[in-house]
């Protein structure tokens, strides 16, 4: 069986647990690939590995440095993946007041010694 492609879309290619924890380092700045396998303590091609993919789903952008290449994260691709999620925000609120009150009948019920 074939392995989807990851490099199709922001969903597919966030889907890597890896791709998702750079995008998060990258949150508010821009880093070398160096810097990244300093912070996520993976080898360079690795890190460059998952940077090319976020790059071709356009989750990252680079410039160049000098000689190093600077990468941050593009948050507009993102955008769809929000408005999709968004949809269920009324589901985990209610859960949340469903287990407030029954956490505060619990503390209603419950026999002080």
């Amino acid at each position: 069986m074939a392995r989807t492609p990851t490099t199709s879309d922001p969903f597919s290619a966030i889907a890597e647990p890896k791709r998702r924890e750079l995008i998060e380092a990258m949150v508010g700045k821009e880093l070398t690939v160096s810097e990244l396998v300093d912070i996520t303590g993976w080898n360079q091609p690795m890190v460059s590995k998952h940077l090319n993919v976020l790059k071709q789903v356009e989750l990252v952008s680079e410039r160049k440095d000098g000689r190093f290449r600077v990468y941050s994260v593009n948050a507009e691709p993102l955008k769809p993946i929000q408005d999709w999620v968004i949809q269920f925000e009324h589901l985990w609120t209610n859960r949340m007041e469903n287990l407030e009150g029954y956490l505060e009948k619990l503390q209603s019920t419950e026999v002080i010694d």
